[in-house]
């Protein structure tokens, strides 16, 4: 860990549940910030912007500022931009990210023929009607776009099914299969990295996900770190597919001391 010059982390299920701050969060937070070292908060969520993200954890004490937060809707805009800038979109998320989706044109409605399906956090709006309409716009030949493949996630009620179980279903049905614009996506943590101004071999990324967060970034080159909270379960600490995660710490309260930082 001596090598360590940035330090991603989730925030979902790491530094909070249901946006409420877990024990030593915050202190843990202003520990490595206090020690100098760049940190970007990588989340999947989809529910809320950047700036509300950033103004919800500094009014629960966290020392963040809205550069800092790099979310799968903002990274799903910038391929937008870049890859697809004409194309018409239509959304399927719970949540209004709209402000993050600059440059996207969003299209909805009955007489909506969008070139791209994006597809973001699952919620009400993920009813049969929906995902009916999603089907056939993949079947006249969209594009399916996924901001992650979360297949769960936990609240202060417990874990709560999210997009990917139904992604699954969409890509088996229609015989296609999504870009993947969040973690793990290899061009998200990038981005991450670009931002902190170091290399892969210089982070760290911490998270509650052994997938998406974990594993994710340790195939890309970045140190893992897992967390005993969130979406945790006892399994996780043995890994995917033969793939561990290197440290296991019952909370983001250990990793200062992890870190090496006193």
């Amino acid at each position: 860990m001596d090598t360590v010059r940035g330090v991603l982390i989730d925030i979902d299920g790491v530094l909070t549940v249901s946006w409420e701050p877990l024990d030593g969060a915050v202190d843990a937070l202003r520990a490595i910030r206090d020690a100098g070292l760049p940190v970007a908060l990588v989340t999947n969520t989809t529910s809320r912007t950047r700036q509300r993200i950033a103004a919800t954890l500094v009014d629960a004490g966290f020392p963040v500022a809205q550069q800092d937060v790099l979310t799968a809707p903002a990274a799903t805009a910038a391929y937008l931009r870049e890859h697809r800038p004409d194309a018409a979109c239509l959304l399927l998320n719970s949540g209004d990210v709209d402000e993050d989706l600059e440059g996207v044109r969003l299209v909805s409605g009955p007489g909506a023929e969008p070139d791209v399906v994006v597809l973001g956090g699952a919620g009400p709006e993920f009813g049969y009607e929906a995902l009916n309409e999603v089907f056939g716009h993949l079947q006249r030949g969209a594009e399916l776009l996924a901001m992650h493949r979360n297949l769960f996630w936990r609240t202060d009620a417990g874990m709560q099914l999210d997009s990917g179980a139904f992604l699954v279903g969409l890509e088996h049905a229609a015989g296609t299969e999504a870009v993947v614009l969040g973690k793990p996506a290899e061009a998200f943590f990038a981005a991450a990295l670009l931002g902190l101004g170091v290399s892969a071999g210089e982070a760290v990324m911490i998270g509650d996900d052994v997938e998406s967060d974990v594993l994710g970034a340790q195939a890309h080159g970045l140190t893992g770190v897992l967390v005993r909270t969130g979406k945790f379960r006892p399994d996780a600490e043995d890994g995917v597919d033969g793939h561990r995660p290197q440290y296991v710490v019952d909370s983001i309260a250990d990793v200062p001391a992890l870190l090496g930082l006193g």
